[in-house]
């Protein structure tokens, strides 16, 4: 039984006051909080096995090797991969720039075509334009509706060039062809929280394109729903430990081995070679390839507790918890549309939508509403939420978000409306 009340206990952080008031956290698009067993398994590995891993033949050295090892194991079966396919990084953003250097720079090529979405966080965007400049490849980018769903037929295509990057905006169906080769796309809206039907749109690219390689940045969507990535017909997919409930410093990069196998290495130095001379090298099979130098022991193993976490809960209740989450919060929030307080922004409909709630409350700007519900003791976002090209395609420089995660009720969702109503009245004279 999902019981959100014990989940809460299980957080020591959600005890404390701000400003007085207990604790409202919205912000787990950001990072999430920590159960106890994270940080007690992190300081429990400090206090009695600190060493480092694959150097040593010393019994401290073994036990943290194979608590590593079990980890990486962990987080292997939880997205229904191989170990040997799981590469652990900083985060996200390193995984997205691990493709992009490993992978993008030798099979991207003058002429070429990234497709990517306005929906994405700049962290599967900036790569790619950088990119596409440095090789003089095109970008392509699908746009979205005025529910921020991306738009799959029809509608207008606009062409932008500046500083030698060249990008297309418009529907799917208009910017797919055979040179496209990177299909590099989110799985669920840091801002919005919008779904897209990413396996439609991927068959819909390759029947144009079979050779397209498809990158998920699955950021927003693996610590919030079941995720198997073998039938998500993606060749990579990245994801951050921090919002999963692990520790800030553990990044994921799951790739399809035969592809990995031919990659070569992001960075360089200890423990990702196979054979070092005065006059060259050669390379570890994966995922040591992509692992140089000593990793964020404590962090992996505190990410392998993460997921002993979540597989505990179920990841189908975790989903579920949030659908019944935003379902209530959109409920509540359009009667203050209603009534000319709030505007909200994402699909209405909650089967096209993960935990994020984008608002702007009429005539306050963003960061000072987010100021005064943090005067309450509500923690929520605002600002472009490193996605400024979606946001800003609204007609607003930023937005409000609050998100929910496994801790969160529907009392801090009431909370949380009362206090909009107490914003417009900071201004009044």
């Amino acid at each position: 039984m999902f019981d959100v009340n014990k989940i809460r206990n299980d957080f020591p952080i959600l005890q404390r006051k701000v400003h007085g008031y207990d604790l409202v956290y919205l912000d787990s698009g950001a990072t999430s909080q920590k159960p106890e067993s994270v940080i007690r398994a992190m300081d429990d590995f400090y206090r009695n096995t600190n060493a480092n891993i694959h150097r040593g033949v010393y019994e401290m050295s073994v036990e943290s090797t194979l608590m590593v090892d079990g980890a990486r194991k962990k987080v292997a079966d939880f997205i229904g991969a191989r170990t040997e396919e799981i590469i652990f990084t900083r985060n996200a953003s390193e995984s997205l720039n691990l493709v992009m250097y490993s992978w993008g720079k030798d099979n991207i090529n003058e002429g070429d075509v990234i497709l990517v979405s306005r929906l994405e966080h700049h962290s599967n965007l900036v790569p790619w334009q950088e990119l596409c400049r440095e090789k003089k490849a095109e970008l392509r980018i699908i746009d979205v509706d005025s529910e921020g769903k991306l738009k799959i037929v029809g509608g207008e295509e606009k062409l932008y060039e500046e500083g030698g990057l060249r990008v297309r905006l418009g529907s799917l169906d208009k910017l797919v062809d055979a040179k496209v080769k990177l299909f590099s796309v989110t799985g669920a809206s840091n801002v919005l929280g919008t779904l897209p039907d990413t396996l439609t749109m991927i068959r819909m690219i390759k029947e144009r394109s079979p050779d397209v390689k498809v990158l998920i940045d699955a950021s927003q969507m693996v610590p919030h729903m079941k995720v198997n990535v073998t039938k998500l017909e993606a060749d990579f997919v990245a994801f951050s430990g921090h919002k999963m409930l692990g520790p800030t410093g553990t990044g994921v990069l799951w790739g399809k081995k035969k592809i990995l196998s031919k990659m070569r290495p992001f960075l360089y130095g200890g423990d990702m070679i196979g054979e070092v001379k005065i006059t060259g090298s050669t390379w570890a099979d994966t995922p040591s390839r992509f692992e140089a130098g000593t990793p964020d022991i404590a962090g992996i193993i505190g990410l392998g507790v993460a997921v002993d976490y979540l597989e505990n809960l179920g990841m189908d209740n975790v989903r579920e918890h949030e659908k019944e989450l935003i379902k209530y919060a959109l409920e509540k929030m359009a009667k203050l549309e209603e009534e000319g307080l709030v505007k909200l922004y994402g699909p209405r409909d909650i089967e096209e939508r993960g935990g994020a709630l984008a608002f702007n409350v009429i005539n306050v700007h963003p960061h000072d509403a987010a100021q005064i519900l943090d005067s309450f003791g509500i923690a929520v976002r605002s600002g472009q939420h490193c996605a400024a090209p979606l946001v800003t395609s609204f007609g607003v420089p930023a937005m409000v978000r609050a998100t929910f995660y496994v801790y969160n009720t529907k009392k801090e969702i009431d909370y949380l409306v009362d206090k909009i109503r107490e914003v417009p009245k900071v201004f009044e004279v």
